[in-house]
């Protein structure tokens, strides 16, 4: 049997956990710096990240880190491939909702104005050149890593971790997680087993199960804060309108080859509701289960081939 090294740490703005299953020592400790690396250069709640140099850049192009050249080429492609319903310039937007600090930051009700931000969405205009390594916003657009970059970030580091030596690893970043390899504790044929909570309440909805790919949850009530005036906001916003997403789903989970991919399908499926949501995934040949706001749990057909020791409790299969 081999050695499993498990570390739980905060980044991100978010609680992670890292396991790495055989290899050398020491492996969880050096993924915890390779993901603190990484949030130094793409938090936009660090004034001095590329991220944050980018959005104060004026419109003129910037030298990046290929890190960084990489999470914008893969934001802006998730962007192309959903049709824009998943947008990574969205950021003047989440600002006007009030989430301008980070969320640990964030008071649950807001007294004082909201920001009068005057960025725009715009991310077919971004320019990125990776023999010169550099990125040009257009001017007036932001750029807004999200969820994305905890996703890619995932993906990333479990490479990292195997091909350092591990046999297999998991990293989860927020609920962003990806999976390969050997899982602990294996018996042949089985994979590694990813618990779905539920949004409302203390239980699972679901338990997956799958040897190599990415998880991503995206929800409401996990990120939401009530504006001046009693109204409540959260930080899903819909591109199509430039304010939170209510398009009748509460949270939503997300299968699929990688964690960004997980991450940019869940978002784009959150905003464009259950029917065209799961139309989405089945395109991407992704699978998803759905928690309306009434409660209701959905899933995709072809989700039945994750589901582990708790099935879900579906009222209706896309």
């Amino acid at each position: 049997m081999q050695a499993t090294d498990r570390l739980a740490f905060r980044v991100m703005g978010s609680d992670a956990t890292v396991i790495a299953v055989g290899g050398p020592p020491g492996l969880t400790e050096r993924a915890r710096e390779r993901l603190d690396e990484l949030e130094r250069l793409w938090s936009r709640f660090r004034p001095d990240s590329e991220v944050s140099l980018l959005n104060t850049a004026g419109g003129r192009a910037m030298e990046v880190s290929g890190e960084t050249i990489r999470l914008v080429s893969t934001a802006v492609g998730a962007w192309f491939v959903t049709g824009g319903a998943y947008d990574p310039t969205v950021l003047g937007d989440v600002l006007r909702a009030g989430y301008t600090v980070s969320f640990e930051s964030l008071p649950a009700l807001l007294t004082g104005p909201l920001a009068n931000s005057q960025l725009r969405i715009g991310a077919g205009g971004i320019r990125i050149n990776p023999v010169d390594r550099t990125i040009e916003l257009p001017p007036g657009v932001g750029f807004d890593p999200g969820g994305i970059g905890k996703g890619l970030a995932a993906d990333m580091v479990a490479g990292e971790l195997i091909a350092a030596g591990a046999e297999g690893a998991c990293v989860n970043v927020g609920g962003d997680l990806r999976v390969c390899g050997t899982p602990p504790d294996s018996v042949p044929g089985s994979g590694w087993a990813v618990g779905v909570d539920s949004p409302v309440s203390e239980e699972s909805v679901a338990v997956l199960g799958l040897a190599d790919g990415g998880v991503a949850t995206s929800s409401r009530l996990r990120r939401r804060w009530t504006a001046a005036g009693g109204k409540p906001s959260h930080h899903l916003i819909d591109p199509r309108t430039g304010m939170p997403a209510d398009a009748g789903l509460a949270a939503v989970t997300v299968v699929a080859a990688h964690a960004w991919q997980a991450e940019m399908l869940s978002k784009a499926v959150f905003v464009s509701g259950a029917t065209a949501g799961a139309a989405l995934l089945d395109d991407f040949g992704a699978a998803g289960l759905f928690v309306t706001d009434d409660g209701s749990v959905l899933q995709t057909t072809n989700l039945t081939a994750f589901l582990g020791d708790i099935p879900a409790v579906s009222e209706a299969a896309m």
